[in-house]
């Protein structure tokens, strides 16, 4: 609808809520200290009350929903981030690539303690990013320290100025997810107000485009790779599935799921069109002959590797620029730290260290941290092979399903991980990751003291709601919904 006069007479008093979601993001960007948690929470709260009303208000008037996602964003433009001090590492690991040195090699402690910079406002970027951060090699994939290098080639002087340039390439993902992700939604004959459950929510506004975390970036590439699967243009979404990975490796847990898709599933193979071998002689034989079945199912699992293979390919080509000898050896150190030091938000493992700590009298963490990739695999295979996955509503529950699981079990789960749970489930009936991105907010309390120690009363709170709204979804919605 176009936004006319009209528009706004008819629409006089909810506009009203939209100038109150501009002051509202003003002043969470540029006057909230992440350990002010009253003022966090009530703002947070505020926001996401708005935002809400804004989207069952407007459902119908796309192009204003997404004038507001654009707007609310830009009041972030020119704000250095406030909940998070990652971005500090980004800017750090961008200038190293600039200056030609490889950012998985050293970490940053190795030159603060011998008094070496090798980058403008060494000092000031490693007060920034804390001595935990500096004392571990870079965890991230090789896009994303592109994106990092691209922030210092353009604005290598300046902190603020790489900031704006990290936020634009956010923004930028953001609006990617917006396209790709209403083309599926109509696929799929879903309501296209679903994308901004996704796009409008604060959650993703404040964590991705206010704090820089680059899952927005990392969610576009798997939204558009999902919608080239749906379209059959299966070796583009391959290749731009391994993009996604390159940016953050959490899509590397749905790939065994995509077996029942190739391999169950009846689809048109573009190789079989192209192996006229193949697909002529499959024609040829009668209708219900065994050779003809097999020869199907041996083509369905062909096109399943090269998918697999095209996405190895493309994440291993883009680590070749950064590769050297301690490459896997650094990474997997790094990598490791979230399972078996990091500790934050977490749920059923805090649970299970509380039982280490009666039983054992420590917290058995490094323990604990390698059962857990252990269940998390089992529940990944249990859903590949016991679930249907043929349709793409269902192999994007799945994909919601595991991911979950996963935050479920883990012992880290910062606030802006699970973004990915809230685009994925815009295409499903699960509208717990949305509950989860209100209630998450309460992680934040932890930042409110000091020692940045945590209220487990409170996190006992988020998930307490979170399971109960997904307990609901699963078991008493659905048998309501039969009953009916």
């Amino acid at each position: 609808m176009p936004l006319n006069s009209s528009f706004f007479k008819l629409y006089k008093a909810p506009l009203l809520l939209v100038v109150a979601s501009f002051l509202f993001y003003g002043s969470f960007a540029y006057y909230l200290e992440r350990s002010d948690f009253t003022k966090l929470i009530m703002l947070y709260a505020a926001l996401f009350f708005l935002f809400y009303k804004l989207v069952t208000i407007f459902k119908h008037h796309i192009g204003f929903l997404t004038w507001m996602a654009f707007g609310f964003r830009c009041v972030f433009i020119l704000a250095i981030p406030n909940l998070s001090q990652d971005f500090y590492r980004f800017i750090w690991d961008g200038r190293l690539i600039v200056e030609g040195i490889n950012p998985y090699i050293h970490t940053v402690d190795s030159f603060i303690q011998k008094s070496e910079f090798p980058v403008l406002q060494a000092q000031e970027l490693y007060r920034g990013m804390g001595e935990l951060n500096g004392s571990h090699f870079s965890n991230y994939p090789p896009i994303n320290q592109l994106c990092f290098a691209f922030a210092a080639l353009f604005a290598g002087k300046s902190v603020l100025g790489s900031v704006i340039i990290l936020r634009l390439i956010i923004i930028c993902a953001d609006f990617g997810t917006l396209y790709f992700g209403k083309k599926l939604l109509e696929k799929l004959q879903l309501p296209l107000h679903n994308i901004f459950w996704y796009i409008l929510n604060p959650f993703i506004i404040i964590e991705l485009t206010g704090n820089l975390h680059f899952e927005g970036v990392m969610i576009f590439f798997l939204v558009w790779s999902l919608y080239l699967l749906h379209k059959g243009k299966w070796l583009f979404a391959a290749f731009i599935l391994g993009l996604s990975i390159s940016v953050k490796l959490i899509p590397l847990v749905f790939l065994p799921l995509f077996y029942q898709w190739f391999a169950k599933r009846n689809m048109i193979s573009n190789i079989n069109k192209k192996l006229d071998f193949n697909s002529e002689f499959a024609l040829s034989l009668p209708p219900h002959n065994d050779d003809r079945k097999w020869i199907s199912n041996f083509n369905k699992l062909t096109k399943l590797l090269y998918f697999y293979l095209v996405i190895g390919m493309t994440t291993l080509l883009f680590f070749v620029p950064f590769y050297f000898s301690g490459l896997i050896d650094n990474y997997s150190k790094t990598i490791g730290l979230w399972f078996h030091q990091f500790e934050f938000n977490a749920s059923l493992y805090y649970i299970a260290r509380e039982i280490g700590y009666l039983f054992r009298g420590y917290n058995e963490i490094s323990t604990i941290g390698k059962v857990t990739p252990v269940i998390v695999v089992l529940f990944v295979l249990m859903l590949t092979f016991l679930r249907k996955n043929k349709t793409m509503v269902q192999l994007i529950t799945s994909m919601l399903l595991v991911l979950s699981f996963y935050y479920f079990t883990a012992t880290t789960v910062h606030p802006w991980y699970i973004a990915t749970l809230l685009a994925l489930s815009i295409f499903t009936k699960y509208k717990f990751p949305l509950v989860w991105s209100f209630v998450i907010v309460l992680s934040y309390l932890a930042y409110s003291n000091p020692n940045n120690t945590e209220n487990l009363w409170i996190i006992a709170v988020e998930y307490l709601i979170v399971y109960s709204v997904l307990f609901y979804e699963i078991f008493i919605k659905k048998a309501t919904i039969k009953a009916a």
